[in-house]
């Protein structure tokens, strides 16, 4: 597993990120070997952030905990990205035997000029390769990154393009693209 950590508004002892790769490292049980671990430490208000973001073989798994020490965030959003991988287990057991990891995503960043008083005011554009998958594996993606949405392509549809979303009722709704 690759290991990255980086520091917002805040300068760690080395001993820090030692010990979060020590803990993220177990985490590389669930994975094959090109998985790879992003590590993001702040602080504000007197509260130490972790945020853990996990990608493996096309899923992203992510996690954002903060306390009043920065060990125990750390054990904290580990233990958070454990649970996430058990509460999915046979979800992704089911992924894993149908061969969906072998894909890679290839995410683009752009940015535009200052904008005119005609144009909209686009900041970032990210482009990637929108991956087959089912209904439910979208779902259980979506639900992984703690986004409202999520597009892909729906397997079950002859792979169009598609949309699930987090509806207000706390249910899911599907946009489908229509030929």
């Amino acid at each position: 597993m690759k290991f990255q950590y980086s520091e917002k508004k805040v300068k760690l002892p080395r001993n820090v990120a030692a010990y979060a790769e020590k803990k993220v490292m177990k985490l590389a049980r669930y994975f094959e070997e090109d998985a790879e671990a992003l590590v993001v430490f702040s602080v504000e208000k007197n509260r130490n952030n972790v945020e853990l973001t996990v990608h493996g073989a096309g899923t992203w798994f992510r996690a954002r905990e903060s306390t009043s020490d920065m060990f125990a965030s750390i054990d904290a959003a580990v233990g958070t990205i454990e649970g996430q991988i058990r509460k999915n287990k046979t979800r992704l057991a089911r992924r894993l035997r149908k061969d969906a990891f072998v894909r890679s995503v290839d995410v683009e960043e752009t940015s535009f000029a200052e904008p005119t008083e005609d144009e909209l005011n686009i900041v970032r554009v990210k482009s990637f390769y929108f991956k087959p998958m089912t209904r439910e594996e979208a779902v259980m993606q979506m639900n992984l990154l703690e986004h409202n949405f999520f597009a892909f392509r729906d397997e079950d549809n002859g792979g169009t393009f598609a949309v699930v979303y987090r509806r207000n009722d706390g249910g899911y709704g599907v946009i489908d693209d229509v030929e």
